[in-house]
């Protein structure tokens, strides 16, 4: 908490007392300050109040922030050191529920042995196992090993033999779809193009200006 420092002509920073928000500014903190020592309620509200006021228009870009009055009465309680008893617009917040740690995010978790068939074909593959024996089954099968013949050869792969994707199929399901017989379409491998890198062809123009040029 903020403690007003006597006056005792220059003095450093190392001297004063601290600021919770120095973003704020140390006059700000002195505000805070005397707002603690006012022993009148309705007096106390408007200098709380002002304070408000004061923030608002010494940082106009925190306007930006959706339902930044509400923030803003936040910094004030924890300026104030959480002590400060006036009548705010919103829910007086308390030390410990700044104090608090979230909770924990649940990462979705993937099966990373097939992970470069990726998880939308794998997904896919999955509906597919619980659909009814059919053509509409089995083109969607087709489909769907087609696609993960792509992505597996695009995931760094030089070349996939089509017994070892219908085979994969097998195992995704748990043998809930048989793919054998199943004949997979030719993907060309598409190989990738250094850039900045020069051709033999702009040697050879080269080599042509240079003949000219004799």
């Amino acid at each position: 908490m903020y403690v007003e420092e006597p006056e005792l002509g220059m003095q450093y920073n190392t001297q004063r007392g601290g600021m919770q928000i120095p973003e704020y500014g140390r006059n700000v903190q002195k505000m805070v300050a005397y707002c603690l020592t006012v022993e009148d309620a309705v007096h106390r509200n408007e200098v709380a109040h002002s304070i408000i006021d004061v923030i608002g228009n010494l940082n106009p870009h925190l306007r930006d922030i959706p339902d930044y009055r509400h923030k803003l009465w936040d910094h004030l309680f924890i300026m104030s050191g959480f002590k400060l008893d006036v009548e705010s617009p919103y829910p007086i917040p308390t030390e410990e529920s700044f104090e608090s740690k979230p909770d924990l995010l649940e990462y979705p978790t993937r099966n990373l042995r097939f992970r470069y068939y990726g998880k939308v074909a794998i997904g896919m593959l999955r509906k597919a196992a619980e659909m009814e024996e059919n053509e509409e089954r089995t083109a969607l099968i087709t489909a769907i090993a087609n696609q993960m013949k792509k992505n597996y050869l695009s995931f760094n792969k030089d070349t996939v033999q089509d017994s070892l994707i219908l085979s994969d199929i097998g195992k995704i399901t748990d043998g809930k779809i048989n793919a054998e017989g199943i004949t997979l379409a030719h993907v060309a491998i598409t190989k990738r193009v250094i850039p900045n890198q020069k051709s033999n062809r702009g040697k050879s123009n080269n080599n042509r200006r240079k003949h000219y040029k004799k």
